[in-house]
């Protein structure tokens, strides 16, 4: 069976399915993936070089915001 996120296993119930992947250089983008929806990847266009933040409402799941903070530039 397909599991949300594409993880190896279901969650319990009341909590929420993510899959955090980093990227490798610039050859390959990290993805944030939440409730088997891609909240950040190289498709959508919205990561940058360093950390990679998605906020999301912990109750209701609802995306808050989606932004990068360049670690090497400072």
């Amino acid at each position: 069976p397909r599991h949300k996120c594409g993880n190896q296993k279901s969650c319990p119930q009341n909590y929420f399915a993510f899959k955090i992947v980093s990227g490798a250089a610039n050859v390959v983008g990290p993805s944030i993936c939440f409730e088997d929806l891609v909240l950040m990847s190289n498709v959508k266009n919205n990561i940058g070089r360093g950390l990679n933040i998605a906020l999301v409402n912990g109750t209701t799941g609802q995306l808050l915001k989606t932004d990068s903070f360049d670690m090497y530039s400072g």
